[in-house]
């Protein structure tokens, strides 16, 4: 395999790792601490995918390393309409 090939499937699974680490959270409302991992795999996705020069997986991962504060921000906007 080439080696852009590797580092691109490398940052797609760090993007669906990410994701895949919020589903027990948002969707079954189940607490679970896996959303953590994203301060660690989406930064591997974040290199892999500057190695490769794809921009939409450099912004894909970057979201996800940001997840965190993109939901307790729109958590607070949606409590804060609803009060």
């Amino acid at each position: 395999m080439d080696k852009k090939k590797i580092y691109k499937v490398i940052a797609l699974f760090s993007f669906f790792i990410c994701i895949l680490a919020w589903i027990p959270n948002i969707v079954f409302q189940i607490p679970s601490p896996f959303w953590m991992s994203t301060f660690v795999v989406a930064p591997v996705g974040i290199v892999f995918a500057t190695l490769i020069r794809k921009s939409w997986l450099i912004v894909a991962n970057t979201l996800m390393f940001f997840s965190f504060f993109i939901l307790m921000f729109v958590g607070y906007v949606v409590n804060a309409n609803f009060s």
